[in-house]
């Protein structure tokens, strides 16, 4: 099959329906009128000689078939946006947009990749997403996201090209007034008996602290739970709750009073890095990126 222009415009408006779920959402997203989208995709149809969606009043799944073409679509597609950005690059130097999804707990550290990235590259643009680590691997599989900073050794990642940059410690984060402030270091179990306000279940670091808890025979309830690191500390500041935070960012608020307080028995460490989807050859802005995360691991991992 010849992949024209017009082909690659067809894929893309299939994709964006296929990650949106509804019509019209599809057809903004891809900047067209709802009617342009849906002649597309039955263009698409046409074309191929299969049904790509099942139809009524809405929006109502993929076929199996159309399950299989989205997979060449996503391949087809992250090709060709490959291919623009080589050529972009042949002609005017590296430049472009860089969409980095990162969970929340390493967004302390984000800026030491981004910074020297944007110093040797200052004509790309970089946007940086707060997200869970599913959504990080959705996105890069969508196509919404070119690559995430985050765990790579607790769940399940798929297939995906990963560097890893830095190694996860957990603080004790807590007020002057806690029963457990001034210790050098606690347990796990003592950190249990303590008001918690943790993130959320959908987060995999809140997943790690269950974990580590459950190790150690024991489970909590916290009152407060929140997807925002930020509603965490602002939490543990009124000294009526302490949290369980990576070292990092513990770090950031130590100086505003609080203590963090190395947690033992164990000591639990967890790898995290950079990952993007497995292509070769990446684009140019992505293969910089690497490059620069494989230099920063160099230096963090010693």
């Amino acid at each position: 099959m010849r992949v024209s222009g017009a082909m690659i415009d067809k894929l893309e408006m299939f994709i964006a329906l296929a990650n949106e779920r509804h019509f019209g959402r599809a057809a903004d997203v891809c900047g067209v009128a709802q009617p342009t989208l849906s002649s597309a995709i039955r263009q698409l149809e046409d074309q191929l000689g299969v049904q790509l969606v099942f139809r009524g009043s809405r929006f109502q799944g993929l076929t199996p078939e159309g399950q299989r073409v989205l997979d060449w679509a996503r391949r087809i597609v992250g090709d060709m946006r490959a291919l623009r950005d080589e050529m972009r690059t042949v002609h005017s130097g590296l430049s472009g947009n860089l969409r980095l999804g990162v969970i929340p707990t390493a967004l302390p550290m984000i800026a030491e990749l981004t910074g020297a990235f944007l110093a040797r590259h200052p004509n790309v643009r970089v946007e940086v997403l707060s997200r869970t680590s599913a959504e990080i691997l959705a996105g890069i599989e969508r196509l919404d996201l070119d690559a995430g900073l985050t765990y790579l050794d607790n769940e399940p990642l798929g297939r995906v090209a990963q560097v890893p940059l830095y190694t996860e410690f957990y603080r004790f984060l807590c007020a002057p007034s806690s029963a457990l402030a001034g210790r050098a270091r606690v347990t796990w179990a003592e950190v249990a008996g303590e008001a918690l306000c943790l993130l959320t279940a959908d987060m995999q670091n809140r997943r790690i602290v269950n974990q580590h808890l459950a190790d150690v025979g024991v489970k909590v309830t916290p009152t407060v739970e929140s997807n925002s690191t930020i509603a965490l500390i602002a939490h543990v500041k009124t000294g009526k709750w302490a949290s369980v935070v990576p070292m990092k960012l513990a770090e950031m608020f130590i100086d505003g009073g609080l203590q963090a307080i190395p947690i033992v028995e164990p000591e639990a460490e967890h790898l995290l890095g950079l990952i993007t989807a497995k292509r070769e050859p990446q684009t140019p802005v992505l293969a910089a990126l690497l490059d620069e995360a494989v230099k920063l691991g160099a230096r963090l991992l010693r």
